[in-house]
């Protein structure tokens, strides 16, 4: 259970003060830029490779984040024709430290009893609206139209269903090029962009522990415009379909979709279109889990 300063969620960049680089550290080309989209501060990581240039938290590796909350939402856009990388070093009740990385790089999902691999397959804003889906470059590096995305990645299900691991806690971030990044927070709540505050307070959506979007979180959406016509929502692991993926990909417009049996009344589920569910079933050509190399 996270400790009180960090309910109901901890903003991580804020309350680690990133801009100062006293307890965080950067290499390469890391900068701190005005995004229009947005209408906020974001941070630019990019380099001639995913390893390069890098923005890491805490600034030492003997030091630790101490962060328990089950969910990291990472809220980023992939810099497009690049390949990224992002390592999360997490600790275990046995005080084992495992690194969780994802990148575009990975073709298949691989593991070891101290790291997990996860390809990211970047989406597309054609996605939604095409019939059908070609299958090359959806693996690899991010397309031209690559959307800003919040990543929910289940800290404890990961180590609980690839290593068979319980989580203690987050230790350390590396986020590396090529990114950009409005910002890192953790939580035991599921934040949900497609609930207002008004929905939430006249439905019973609390007692599945799911809430609206933090403002600090949010991304803008222009009147008349749906938060999901614009960006990607991950949740990973995802339970639709009760398939066993081993890759991080938009499986799902909205996280109500993916979660477990419902106990309140919830707004119907989104029908999944032809497109997505083919994204869907290229999961089935990545192998079963092979040894991992020596690490980054």
């Amino acid at each position: 259970v996270p400790a009180a300063w960090q309910r109901p969620y901890l903003n991580i960049f804020k309350h680690f003060r990133v801009e100062e680089w006293k307890r965080s550290a950067k290499e390469g080309d890391v900068t701190a830029l005005m995004d229009t989209r947005l209408k906020g501060m974001v941070y630019r990581i990019r380099g001639s490779n995913p390893a390069s240039s890098y923005l890491q938290l805490p600034r030492a590796g003997t030091h630790s984040l101490g962060l328990t909350g089950r969910y990291l939402y990472l809220l980023f856009r992939p810099l497009p024709h690049k390949h990224f990388l992002v390592h999360l070093d997490v600790t275990t009740e046995e005080n084992q430290v495992v690194r969780i990385s994802f990148s575009t790089l990975f073709k298949e999902f691989k593991s070891t009893a101290t790291w997990l691999q996860f390809p990211f397959i970047c989406g597309t804003a054609k996605d939604l609206e095409c019939d059908t889906v070609s299958q090359r470059g959806v693996f690899g590096a991010a397309p031209t139209d690559v959307r800003w995305t919040c990543l929910v990645l289940d800290l404890p299900s990961i180590l609980s269903r690839y290593l068979n691991r319980r989580y203690s806690h987050l230790k350390a971030v590396k986020l590396c090029s090529n990114l950009l990044v409005k910002n890192l927070c953790t939580s035991d709540l599921v934040f949900d962009p497609g609930v207002t505050f008004s929905e939430a307070q006249h439905t019973d959506l609390a007692c599945r522990r799911i809430a609206p979007m933090p403002r600090e979180m949010a991304f803008p959406v222009p009147k008349g415009e749906k938060w999901h016509d614009l960006y990607d929502y991950i949740r990973f692991p995802s339970d639709v379909s009760k398939l066993p993926y081993n890759s991080i990909q938009r499986s799902c417009p909205s996280p109500v979709a993916v979660l477990e049996k419902p106990v309140c009344q919830l707004p119907p589920p989104v029908t999944l279109t032809r497109a997505v569910c083919d994204r869907l079933s290229l999961i089935h050509h990545i192998t079963s889990p092979k040894a991992v190399s020596a690490p980054w």
